[in-house]
């Protein structure tokens, strides 16, 4: 008998989880959609605002009536807002950002060129603001007003006043031009680029592969010190954030109660308070990645890295507006696909959350 009354009631609860799972996603991709659409409207309106004539970026100033008029119909403008709108939008949901001024290729391709050079920045300046940011946040909340946690708010400090584009040029004119231990500007020297067949996008991983291993450790040095740089400004709000979590979490009952009944301070603090604090540290660092990724405009300018910030200020500065909105969306789609995995992970891991 109760065996049999089980079984309905562990399906009536498999069932009503299945439900707030599909609840749960349907509010997500709903959030997705909503939030992709605005992205689009964005972007489409900017190119309308902005006081760049896109006609006369693709035809010259010099160009006559006719010229101007049929360059104008080719690209859609006299047609109404709505409909330029939509056309927009199919040709995104198809691959189609237009074609680059700049450059003269698809603007796609561009993308597909320079985005893995700043993603590889981005994450390893990620992972340098985690490996320094976490320890020093936790040292600095459990020996709060010490000389440690003096330390971590220099250091946060530093990171957060200090102008980017200053700690570039004196990392260079230290490291580079006097000492000599890295490699200078650029992502890889000039020897190694026709060597390297690109496979991934990624140079250290494509040289990995082929084994060309004097081309990776020569990648590693012109990477290292841009990282450095942006992993300064991710240990900056990193290591803040964690502080700020840690010293939440070490006032907690849970804490004072493992403390009395004798569990040992490092215990408390690795497996206990560190495990707490872990979803939103999460999140933080998601939010950390996401800025480095489109943030690094001036470290990629000074470092001449061939990355996804400087090809759109470039685009920028030589009225490109295909360029810069294709390059403006795909942020934006990158940001939204992060933000929609860390809220998942979020959920997995934190049953409060579910």
């Amino acid at each position: 008998m109760t065996a049999v009354t089980q079984a309905p009631a562990t399906k009536a609860l498999s069932s009503g989880r299945l439900r707030r799972w599909g609840s749960a996603l349907s509010r997500e991709l709903t959030t997705v959609v909503i939030t992709m659409f605005g992205l689009l409207l964005v972007t489409f309106f900017i190119a309308r605002v902005i006081p760049i004539d896109p006609v006369l970026a693709v035809v010259g100033d010099n160009a006559k009536p006719e010229t101007y008029e049929a360059a104008r119909i080719e690209l859609g403008l006299d047609k109404p807002l709505w409909q330029q709108f939509a056309i927009y939008i199919g040709k995104v949901f198809t691959g189609n950002l237009g074609t680059s001024v700049l450059t003269s290729n698809p603007v796609t391709e561009d993308i597909k060129r320079v985005f893995p050079a700043t993603l590889e920045l981005a994450t390893l300046g990620t992972l340098i603001g985690v490996l320094i940011g976490v320890p020093l946040g936790i040292l600095a909340a459990v020996n709060q007003g010490r000389w440690q946690d003096q330390i971590a708010r220099v250091v946060g400090l530093v990171g957060y006043s200090v102008p980017v584009f200053w700690i570039g040029l004196m990392a260079l004119l230290l490291f580079y031009a006097k000492l000599g231990w890295v490699a200078g500007p650029g992502r890889i020297s000039v020897v190694w680029q026709d060597i390297v067949t690109t496979r991934t996008g990624v140079i250290m991983i494509d040289a990995a592969l082929e084994g060309e291993w004097e081309a990776f450790w020569d990648a590693f040095s012109h990477l290292i010190l841009p990282a450095l740089v942006l992993g300064l400004l991710s240990v900056a709000y990193i290591s803040r954030m964690t502080r700020s979590f840690m010293i939440s979490e070490l006032q907690q009952q849970y804490v004072i109660a493992a403390r009395v009944k004798g569990v040992s301070e490092t215990a408390v603090i690795w497996r206990h308070a560190l495990r707490n604090a872990a979803v939103p540290l999460f999140t933080v660092i998601a939010l950390s990645y996401m800025h480095l990724l489109e943030g690094s405009v001036l470290t990629e300018t000074i470092f001449a890295w061939p990355g996804l910030g400087r090809y759109l200020t470039n685009a920028l500065l030589n009225a490109d507006m295909n360029a810069v909105l294709g390059g403006t969306l795909v942020v934006g789609v990158v940001f939204i696909a992060v933000n929609l995995l860390t809220d998942i992970i979020g959920r997995l891991a934190d049953p409060r959350v579910r």
